[in-house]
C-alpha cells in the first residue's frame, strides 16, 4: 500500500462495547476542536502565552513521535519520501489539517507545505488576529514525527499563517544544523528544559500575586477592624438593614440558576455591586466578570463593543476583534443602563439573548456564547415599554427575576455602617490614620437625604479622610450640603407629641447655626420675636453656652 492510499478504514478501529478506539494501531482519544482551542484560551490566561506555546509545541512534538513509532510497526515502507507523505497523510486524516491542493507538504524533500489548520482557526475563535504565527501544536507534531523518522532533530517554524491574517499557514522544516542560529529564539520551545524554566516563571508570577492580593486583603481588614469591629461584609455588601438583608438573600437564591436578571435602583445605589454578587456566588464564578455602561456608547460603537466586528467591517477595523459576549464566555456579562439602548439595538440584544448566539460587525455566521446576561437601569422600564421607547418582548427576556435595590435614604439603618468602612477604605489609599467620626459628624450623616445614595456617600467619606485635621472626622470636614442639613422627624414606631418634636427640631437647627437666632429664624420661615417667645418658654432664653457656642438645651 502506498503511503497517499491510507484511509480510515484500514486505520480506525472502533470497538462500540468496550469503548476502545484505536488509530494506527494506538489506542487514541477523540477530542472536540473548540475544547482544544478552550484549553489553549486557558493555558494563555493563566500561565501566560510562552509558557503555553511551549506546552502545546512540546505536546505536539511527543504526539508526532509517538505516530511515527506506530507507522514504523504498522507499514513496511522503505523509501524515505513514502515515510514523509505517510506523516502528512496521517495527520490530515487526524483533522488537525488540510493540505492545500499543490502543495508538496512539510514533510516532503522540499520541507515545506501549506495548510488550512484547525490551530489557527481555534486561536482566531479565542484571541483573534495575532501578531505571531501560532499553529504551536502542529508544528511540534510535523517535528516529532520528522525527528523520529530522520532519526536526527528536525525543527518546523511557520513562515506564514492564517492565525496572523495571512492567506494560509506555510510550514517548512530544517534539521538543527540547518536552522543554525536563525530563528533561535523560536527554537528554544523545542527544548524540553524551557518548559520547566517557563512554568518556574509562570508559578512565581501567580504567586506573586496572590501574596499582593493577601497583604491588600489583611490591611483592608484590619482597618475595618480597627474602625468599624461590628460590620458584617457579606461578599463586601452591608446588610444591617432589613431591606438589604431581603435583597441579598434572594440575590444568593437567584445566583444558583442561570436565569436573566434584572436589576434596577436609583443611580449609585449599588446595583453593579449585587451584579458582582450574582457572579461571585453562581456556579460561573471562575469565569469573567464584565460590565460594560450602555449609555455611555453610541448605538454604531456599542454594537461593535458588544459583538465583535470583523476586519474592515468599518473605517479603523484593522483587524479582528471579539466582543464582550465572547470575552464573558462561560461568566457573567453586565449590561449597566440598559433602559438607553436605542430600539434598532434592543432587536440586535433580543436576537443574543434568545438564540445565545451573537454575529460580529462585517460578518456573515454566527457565533455561540455561553454568558449569563444581568441588566441595571435607573429607568422605569415598565413606564418605557408604555411609552413605546423600550421592546416589550426585550424587557420580559431581561425582566426573568428582578432586583431592587432601594435608595440609601430608605436604609438608613446601613448609613453609619457604610460610612465607616468607606471612611476606612479611604483611609487606607491615602495612608492616614482616621479611627472614625465624631457623634455630631455621624448625626449629620442620618439626617442627609443622600439623593446620590451611596456613591454619593464614599465621596463625602473620601473627602472627610483628605480634610481631617485629626484622628477623627469632624463636623466641618463634611460637605457644606451635609453640614447645613436640618434634622428630620421619625416616629420610629411611636407618636410623639408635636410640641415635643418641634422643640427637638428648633433646638437642633439653632445648634447647627452656632445660636445665631436671625438666621435659625430665616431657616425655619418664621419671625425672630416667634423664635424668642418659643426658646423662652422652652426655658433657653439667658440659659448659659455650651462650649460649641450654642445653648443648653435643658430648662432652667
Amino acid at each position: 500500500m502506498r503511503a497517499d492510499e491510507l484511509d480510515h478504514k484500514e486505520l480506525l478501529e472502533l470497538d462500540p462495547e468496550g469503548g476502545v478506539l484505536r488509530f494506527a494501531g494506538q489506542r487514541a482519544l477523540l477530542f472536540d476542536a473548540v475544547a482544544m482551542g478552550l484549553l489553549r484560551k486557558y493555558l494563555v490566561e493563566n500561565f501566560g502565552s510562552t509558557a503555553a506555546r511551549t506546552v502545546l509545541t512540546q505536546f505536539g512534538f511527543a504526539h508526532g513521535w509517538r505516530m511515527a513509532e506506530a507507522m514504523r510497526t504498522e507499514f513496511p515502507w522503505e523509501s524515505d519520501d513514502e515515510w514523509r507523505s505517510a506523516g502528512t497523510r496521517i495527520h490530515a486524516l487526524e483533522g488537525l489539517f488540510r493540505v492545500e491542493p499543490g502543495s508538496s507538504g512539510p514533510l516532503s524533500k522540499s520541507g515545506s507545505m501549506v495548510v488550512a489548520s484547525y490551530e489557527a482557526e481555534q486561536h482566531l475563535l479565542h484571541f483573534g488576529r495575532s501578531d505571531v504565527p501560532v499553529c504551536w501544536t502542529i508544528c511540534g507534531l510535523t517535528s516529532g514525527y520528522l525527528s523520529r523518522i530522520a532519526g536526527k532533530d528536525t525543527y518546523v517554524l511557520e513562515d506564514g499563517c492564517a492565525g496572523k491574517g495571512d492567506a494560509a499557514c506555510h510550514l517548512f522544516a530544517r534539521s538543527r544544523e540547518d536552522w543554525g542560529g536563525e530563528r533561535a529564539d523560536e527554537l528554544h520551545f523545542f527544548e524540553p528544559t524551557r518548559l520547566q524554566e517557563c512554568l518556574d516563571v509562570s508559578l512565581q508570577r501567580v504567586t506573586k500575586t496572590l501574596q499582593a492580593a493577601e497583604r491588600k486583603l489583611s490591611r483592608h481588614r484590619r482597618a475595618l477592624v480597627q474602625v468599624a469591629r461590628d460590620i458584617e461584609e457579606p461578599l463586601g455588601i452591608i446588610t444591617k438593614s432589613t431591606a438589604m438583608r431581603q435583597l441579598v438573600d434572594l440575590a444568593r437564591r437567584v445566583a444558583r440558576v442561570d436565569s436573566t436578571v434584572l436589576i434596577t435602583g436609583e443611580s449609585g445605589s449599588g446595583k453593579e455591586r449585587i451584579a458582582r454578587l450574582l457572579h461571585d456566588e453562581s456556579a460561573r464564578a471562575v469565569g469573567p466578570f464584565i460590565a460594560v455602561k450602555c449609555g455611555a456608547i453610541t448605538e454604531t460603537l456599542l454594537e461593535s463593543e458588544l459583538f465583535g466586528h470583523a476586519r474592515g467591517a468599518f473605517t479603523g477595523a484593522t483587524q479582528d476583534r471579539a466582543g464582550l459576549f465572547e470575552a464573558a464566555n462561560s461568566g457573567t456579562l453586565l449590561l449597566d443602563e440598559v433602559g438607553e439602548v436605542s430600539p434598532a439595538m434592543q432587536v440586535k440584544l433580543l436576537r443574543a439573548l434568545q438564540e445565545r448566539e451573537i454575529r460580529r460587525v462585517g460578518e456573515n455566521r454566527s457565533r455561540r456564547v455561553d454568558v449569563r446576561v444581568v441588566a441595571a437601569t435607573k429607568r422605569d422600564l415598565a413606564h418605557g415599554v408604555a411609552g413605546g421607547a423600550f421592546r416589550q418582548d426585550l424587557y420580559y427576556r431581561l425582566k426573568v427575576v428582578e432586583l431592587h435595590v432601594p435608595p440609601l435614604r430608605e436604609r438608613r439603618d446601613d448609613i453609619l455602617p457604610l460610612a465607616r468602612v468607606l471612611l476606612a477604605d479611604a483611609a487606607l489609599r491615602m495612608k492616614r490614620k482616621i479611627s472614625g467620626l465624631v457623634p455630631n459628624a455621624a448625626d449629620q450623616l442620618l439626617r442627609y437625604g443622600w439623593p446620590g445614595n451611596v456613591r454619593e456617600l464614599e465621596n463625602a467619606m473620601e473627602r472627610a479622610v483628605a480634610l481631617a485635621r485629626g484622628s477623627r472626622v469632624e463636623l466641618e470636614d463634611l460637605p457644606e450640603e451635609i453640614r447645613h442639613t436640618l434634622p428630620r422627624a421619625a416616629t420610629s414606631g411611636v407618636v410623639r407629641p408635636l410640641d415635643e418634636i418641634e422643640k427637638e427640631y428648633i433646638v437642633a437647627a439653632l445648634e447647627l447655626n452656632s445660636g445665631n437666632h436671625t438666621r435659625t429664624a430665616q431657616q425655619l420661615h418664621i419671625g425672630s420675636a416667634t423664635l424668642y417667645r418659643k426658646l423662652k418658654s422652652y426655658g433657653l432664653i439667658g440659659a448659659p453656652r455650651t462650649s460649641n457656642g450654642s445653648r443648653r438645651s435643658d430648662p432652667m
